[in-house]
Formats: structure tokens, sequence, C-alpha cells
């Protein structure tokens, strides 16, 4: 038996596999929320109940160090070791979890994949990942002639580049909260309620009583985005349009700063959620303006994951990978 954990900010999602014939076959998984529990230790003893299990692979946000990371949006520190030991499992892997989805993505079936651009899909080259979700992860999928190795990166926290009045005035609305801003700031889950604070502070929008109601017993984003899928509400139908921008104006850093003719994939959950807003004429425009080099980003497929259980999969497949070379 095979575990495979997707640890977030808000929620960790584990599975078991079991291994028949050369493939992961899914047993069963369950979702657990992370601020309820003590860490991650926790949550596993509670989902394994007689299963023994020989290798496991958490996908974890944040830089991994010797098998051992102190995670940002939780109070728990992980160690690969202390979890094997405590857990009973022979080998235990953490890994940054854009690395687990970077590898879940050759696992992944082709109506799993939604084409937003086609670009030139018949050149081959290295891959970036970016995943708006709770944050924004980033990883990169080098091309070895043969595959695609992902490699993580913490560029989620990079300067936000603005690139109009409106988004430089955003930027200023958020330096006075936060000092640094970085582009998780905008292009996540807390990026969407930031914009739409700013909007709304701003006087930019005015916000419906429906709305602000209805924001105090329920998740922000999903209220501004059911919001602005009825189009009831113009200052959430804005919000989601910056957000949509900003995110394929990273999107297209990330191909640039690493050549990614191989394609640019979105994950996270937020993108396949909101597929019609980057359907939009925004998130390819943001994309492919960079000036003299607009005519690369055309080129460049983007693609859309719609499983949202790629970093399980891609954990899943490190641990077997990870105890056969063991």
């Amino acid at each position: 038996m095979i575990l495979a954990g997707d640890v977030g900010g808000t929620k960790v999602h584990l599975a078991l596999y079991d291994f028949i014939d050369g493939k992961l076959e899914h047993t069963r998984d369950k979702q657990y929320p992370a601020k309820e529990y003590s860490g991650l230790e926790e949550i596993v003893k509670e989902f394994i109940v007689t299963e023994k299990v020989t290798a496991a692979c958490f996908g974890v946000p944040g830089p991994v160090r010797d098998g051992r990371l102190r995670l940002t949006n939780l109070p728990w520190t992980l160690d690969s070791r202390e979890l094997a030991t405590n857990l009973k499992i022979d080998y235990v892997f953490l890994i940054n979890d854009l690395q687990a989805n970077g590898f879940g993505i050759a696992e992944l079936a082709a109506d799993q994949i939604y084409t937003l651009s086609e670009g030139d899909a018949r050149q081959a080259g290295n891959r970036a990942l970016i995943s708006a979700g709770t944050g924004l992860g980033e990883a990169f999928m080098i091309w070895n002639g043969r595959s695609h190795d992902p490699f993580p990166s913490e560029g989620g926290h990079s300067d936000f580049g603005p690139r109009s009045p409106l988004e430089i005035a955003l930027l200023e609305f958020l330096m006075k909260q936060f000092g640094h801003v970085s582009t998780e700031r905008v292009v996540s889950g807390m990026g969407i309620e930031n914009i739409y604070k700013f909007l709304r502070e701003t006087g930019r929008g005015k916000e419906l009583p429906a709305v602000a109601a209805e924001m105090k017993a329920a998740d922000p984003n999903r209220v501004i985005s059911k919001f602005a899928d009825s189009g009831d509400c113009p200052m959430s139908v804005q919000a989601l349009e910056i957000f949509a921008g900003c995110l394929g104006a990273e999107s297209g850093n990330m191909a640039l700063k690493t050549m990614a003719t191989g394609g640019v994939y979105l994950g996270g959950g937020i993108p396949a959620k909101i597929l019609p807003r980057i359907q939009s004429v925004g998130f390819l425009h943001a994309f492919n303006d960079k000036g003299r080099l607009s005519s690369i980003m055309e080129s460049t497929p983007v693609m859309v994951i719609l499983n949202d259980q790629a970093a399980l999969i891609g954990a899943g497949y490190y641990a077997l990978a990870g105890a056969a070379a063991a």
C-alpha cells in the first residue's frame, strides 16, 4: 500500500493506493480540515485503520530541506524521519506540493486537461506549472529528452508587478497593509478577496448588501465567485476580471523564465473553478502581452488541470519510485 498526501493551508487530502500490474490503483481517500488538528501525524493515524503502508509521500507547501520544513500557513513542523518512526512506515518522503503536482501531470488522462491555447504543440521542451489556490505555487519541469523532471520554486513570493494604473493603485493599496507585496497577495484565493476589498475601499465599486451579508457567514472567495457568475454584482465581476488578468500575466512571466515551449499548466483549483473567466480575452491578452517576445508567447501551449487530485497522484508515484530506489 502507498499513502499519498496533499497538505494545504486549509485542508489535508490523503489517499491510499494499491500497486497492481505496475500501476497505482486508488483504494480510498479523505479530506481533513487542517486547522482542527495538531499536526499531520494525528491526521494520518486517524486515516489509516488496518492497512500496512510501505511508503508515503506528502506534497507540502514550502521549501523542504533535508526532509524537514516548517509550514507557513499552519503551526506545524514536519520531519520525514520522525513521521516514518512514529507512523511505522518504512519510507516517508516530503516534497514540495508543486513538485508533486508536476509528477502527477504525466499520469493524467487527456480529458483531465483542458487546452486553453494550443500554441505550437509540436514543440518539445520545458514546462511551467502555476497553481493558484489558498496560496500561489510555481514550479518548472525540465525536459531531459525523455521526460519532464519537476523542480519546485517559491516564485509565488516574488514581487507583484503591476501593468496598468489600476494595478499600480492596487499595489499601493496592498503596500499599506503588508509592506512587501508578493504575487501571491494578488494571484491566489486571498488575492481575490484582496482585489475585492481594494475596489470596495477605494470607491471603485459598490458593495451590494446581499454580498456583504453572505460574506459574514461564508468563504468570501466563494461568495465573490457566486455573484460574479450570476452577474448580479458588477464589483465581483470586476474583481475576477482583474484576477484573471494578473494570473495571465504571471503565467506568461513563468513561461518566459523557464522557456516553457512544452507548455504552461494552470493548477491549484481556482483556474478550473473559474474557467469561463480564464477563457476570456483578459487572461490570454495578459499572457501574450510581452512586448518583443509576444510571438513566442502566442506559440506557447496553455493548459488547465481539471483533476484536483493531480498532486495526490504525483505524490503516490513519487513514494513508489522512492521506495523502489531505496
